[in-house]
């Protein structure tokens, strides 16, 4: 009898590294698991292969305990029965950088290399929702498939299968990315477990199997059912051969084999090709759901670390690589190596239980840690890069000023010249210990040097406004490369000021300089940015601060004035990790009306700050009966609990910065939080006409609309953002960025409020069990910053999304020598420009040596990149996410290239070098 359909049976486990266990506990079933895995592969051919959840890095943690069965873990992978890759770490999608997501694909592919062929299949299995660019992402890698299991079917408690509400027909679909790229999208319609613990035992099987081919087949556009034979942490399943031949027995008209992926994908898109699959398009964040199990509260869990992942990857990608390619250009060391441990450390912070911060304690505590270790890292990156740069950078105009000036740069790493306030630390001068003096005689020898009559003066000799704080007498210490520690004490201050017009990927250089004999200060009279205590103002900018601490924000070029901004908002949160729930009718608490306590902090010509603070009485808590909810495993939507009647006060702090030149208003909120099971915000009515918004993503502005779809029931629609949101008509927008605040609503409340999460608190990991995490009520002090910025209606032609960018990345300056040198006081080694596009990395390729270069267009229409570099190099080529060699660009000139961006295209430029 002929076989009507096959059944692919692949085994595997979703291994996530750390989650209701720390690490290391879940580290030893692994070693078990792939002991068990070794021996079974060698002792029964008929156990075809493996699949090792598409993350290389359980190879290295697996050997890290057994380094002596790497050889049988070599041989079984070059033989095909362990598959490996594409990924480093299983990540979450909207928590991580672009660039990370990239790395992440790069060190998945080059592990994988080194012990066999790289597994060509888009993984991810538990990703909570997935961003729209994926689809280009796995094309420009060789990838032409995507398998997931969340985000276009309703799930529901305990993934939980129903059968109406999908986008797409069948559990085989095209998911086409903003460009138009396509894969072939694989929803693990009855989860990746659907064919786990396989019984033996043939009546045990038939009722098995009936129930699973009938699930399978619901679902599948083809003759083709997959069955994943594993789950979360799973054992090993070593009777699976006998129990694929029971099942063969059982139902002969059916082929069961033990696949793997490659297989069943070459099966299904040969079998397809006439079945019509349906296109999804963009992102896949179970829009068409109730609302209640996308997970996307893990955007505001555990705050900190969003916040820490915001500054590594920040540190990494847009400062440490550029300045290090910088530095390499000019005779420095591109240190590889390092850069690849920086990132990986980093990566283990990134998988989708770990960044989403919904894990137990302990899992948290060692992501501190793994935070601290990858920045320091890329800190000692940034230094010695910047030591090769400043000794490159000619000084020596500066010498007139006398043989005491103190030169200094100012780098800007971001893909646009910026304008901004900068701070050094400056070594007035220095006494080494080893000149012999007494400790006594060279402290009082450097609390001695006089700090009167300096300026600070850019390349021009123009003297820039500063503020100058004596730090006083410092200790110091050289590590110099051929000799031992040298100690100093020195006489140290820190400058402030306004650095303008800073090119891109480059640098302008400064010096403080004593006047010279006869010489005044060139400026004269007070300059101010404020009127009074509650007014601040500049040339694009007036702030009014009112009685209640909220403010008025307008908009010069534009006229528009938005009102009633910056109220914080206060609710109750009886959820999880996972997901936000506000007690059933609670009305949400606000400082609107509650008087603020109002200063000023700062007056000078290049910033002014105000200081606004509360002291409000919140619930101190959830009631009682939450605990009892919680350990009742009653699901969350479900919960009756309310706030308690005590109280706590929450301290907040807010200071309002506004820069001579910005065109964004600064927000730092400082939050002494003592309360707990809450979730506090900060609110930004807009009063603009748009039924849409835009929210910075994986390279992509995603357009969402700020009304969810019909079969959403959740009261909360909160969604996920990297760098900023924006709400937008003809003619106004106002755009928020943040750093590390990865949550935000747009409010129906009739006036298209931004709301942005600053923290939320809550006591349990939620999922499948009961697992108090106390220290995700982010007790003591906390922090938040923002960026508002207005502009024309258009946040791509206006800047504001530049602005937004370069918010994100930290100004990086340093204290230089006074002596010629090869490069110029001002100074980038690339000059571009493109209507839409963005830049996202600047760095150098390990195997090539070559500058490889990185944009994408944030709009749908085409744009034209052009690009100019006095880089001494071979000529231009185009490359993808992989910086492999695609196409030799049909270009004549080294010094110059102009290259078509297709709309929403992830364009990457290399430079060939030497």
């Amino acid at each position: 009898m002929n076989k009507q359909q096959t059944a692919h049976i692949i085994s595997h486990t979703h291994w996530d590294r750390e989650w209701y266990l720390p690490y290391e506990r879940h580290h030893i079933r692994l070693v078990q698991l792939v002991d068990s895995l070794l021996d079974k592969l060698e002792q029964d051919p008929d156990f075809k292969s493996f699949f090792f959840d598409g993350q290389t890095i359980i190879i290295e943690d697996y050997l890290q305990v057994r380094p002596g069965n790497r050889e049988r873990l070599e041989r079984h992978i070059r033989e095909g029965r362990i598959f490996i890759g594409p990924w480093y770490i299983l990540q979450d999608a909207f928590l991580t950088s672009p660039e990370a997501n990239v790395r992440n694909l790069q060190i998945g592919h080059k592990d994988a290399r080194v012990y066999g062929e790289v597994s060509r299949i888009g993984y991810f299995p538990d990703t909570f929702g997935l961003t729209g660019q994926i689809p280009q992402l796995m094309a420009q890698a060789g990838i032409t498939n995507a398998f997931f299991g969340r985000g276009v079917k309703p799930t529901g408690f305990n993934n939980t299968v129903s059968d109406d509400g999908y986008e797409s027909s069948f559990s085989e679909l095209l998911w086409e990315g903003p460009d138009g790229s396509k894969v072939l999208g694989i929803l693990f319609a009855n989860w990746y477990s659907n064919g786990n613990e396989i019984p033996v035992d043939p009546a045990e099987a038939k009722v098995f199997w009936d129930r699973k081919l009938s699930d399978a087949e619901r679902f599948a556009a083809t003759d083709q059912l997959l069955f994943m034979n594993g789950c979360d942490h799973q054992p090993l399943q070593t009777d699976l051969p006998e129990a694929i031949r029971t099942a063969q027995r059982l139902y002969p008209q059916t082929d069961f084999v033990h696949s793997n992926f490659a297989d069943y994908v070459g099966a299904v898109a040969a079998a397809a090709l006439d079945r019509g699959l349906s296109t999804v398009k963009g992102e896949l964040r179970s829009q068409r759901t109730d609302g209640w199990g996308t997970l996307v509260n893990t955007a505001s869990a555990r705050v900190y670390l969003k916040q820490m992942n915001q500054r590594g990857q920040a540190l990494l990608e847009k400062v440490a690589e550029p300045l290090a390619s910088i530095a390499r250009l000019h005779g420095g060391e591109y240190p590889h190596h390092l850069f690849t441990y920086a990132w990986k450390t980093l990566l283990q912070n990134h998988p989708h239980d770990s960044i989403c911060g919904c894990s137990v304690d302990e899992v948290h505590r060692e992501m501190v840690t793994r935070f601290d270790k990858s920045r320091h890292i890329a800190e000692g990156i940034v230094e010695g890069s910047m030591q090769t740069i400043t000794q490159a950078v000619d000084t020596s105009l500066f010498s007139g000023f006398g043989e005491d000036a103190l030169p200094l740069v100012a780098v800007n790493t971001s893909g646009w010249s910026r304008t901004g306030t900068v701070s050094v630390e400056l070594d007035v001068a220095r006494l080494y210990l080893r000149e012999g003096l007494t400790l006594e005689v060279t402290a009082s020898r450097m609390k001695a040097i006089d700090l009167d009559g300096r300026v600070l003066i850019n390349e021009q000799g123009t003297e820039i406004p500063c503020t100058v704080e004596d730090l006083g007498l410092s200790f110091g210490y050289d590590l110099p490369d051929d000799r031992f520690r040298q100690p100093y004490m020195c006489r140290k201050v820190k400058l402030t000021f306004e650095a303008e017009d800073v090119p891109a990927l480059g640098w302008r250089s400064y010096a403080w300089v004593r006047l010279q004999e006869g010489e005044g200060a060139l400026l004269t009279g007070k300059v101010s940015l404020l009127q009074g205590e509650q007014v601040l103002e500049n040339a694009n900018l007036r702030v009014e601060i009112m009685a209640d601490g909220s403010f008025a924000l307008t908009h010069k070029p534009s006229g528009k004035v938005y009102r009633d901004l910056g109220i914080y908002e206060n609710t109750g949160d009886i959820g999880n990790e996972y997901m936000f729930r506000q007690p059933a009718g609670e009305t949400p608490l606000t400082t609107q009306g509650f008087a603020a306590g109002i200063r000023v902090i700062e007056d000078t010509p290049y910033r002014a700050s105000v200081e606004i603070t509360h002291e409000w009485a919140i619930p101190a808590s959830a009631d009682s009966l939450l605990e009892d909810e919680q350990r009742s495993l009653v699901y969350y939507p479900e919960r009756q609990a309310q706030r308690s009647t005590a109280t706590v006060l929450l301290k907040l702090r807010t200071v309002l910065r506004l820069e001579q030149g910005g065109k964004g208003l600064k927000i730092e909120s400082f939050i002494s939080n003592t309360a707990k099971d809450h979730r506090l915000r900060m609110l930004f009515p807009t009063d603009l006409a748009a039924s849409t918004h835009r929210a910075d993503s994986m390279f992509e502005l995603a357009e969402r609309p700020n009304e969810p779809a019909p079969e959403w029931l959740n009261p909360s629609n909160t969604q996920h953002q990297q760098s900023f949101v924006d709400v937008a008509e003809a003619g106004a927008g106002l755009a928020v960025a943040n750093l590390g605040l990865n949550e935000y609503e747009i409010l129906r409340d009739g006036r298209n409020t931004i709301a942005v999460t600053l923290l939320r608190c809550v006591g349990e990991m939620g999922d499948w069990g009961w697992f108090p995490t106390p220290e995700a009520q982010c007790q003591g002090e906390q922090t938040a910053e923002m960026l508002l910025i207005p502009h024309d209606g258009d946040v791509v032609s206006s800047g504001a999304a530049a602005g937004a960018y370069q918010f994100q990345i930290p100004w990086i300056t340093a204290q230089a020598e006074l002596h010629p040198g090869t490069l110029p006081a001002v100074y980038s080694p690339l000059r571009w420009s493109g209507k839409s596009a963005a830049l996202s990395s600047f760095k150098m390729n390990e195997d090539s040596g070559d500058l490889l270069i990185r944009w994408f267009n944030m709009e749908s229409k085409p744009c034209e990149l052009h690009l100019e570099t006095d880089i001494p190099n071979r000529g231009f080529y185009k490359s993808n996410i992989l910086e492999d060699k695609s196409a030799v660009l049909d270009c004549s000139s080294t010094v110059a290239l102009e290259l078509p961006v297709g709309g929403h295209e992830i364009v990457t430029v290399g430079i060939g070098l030497g």
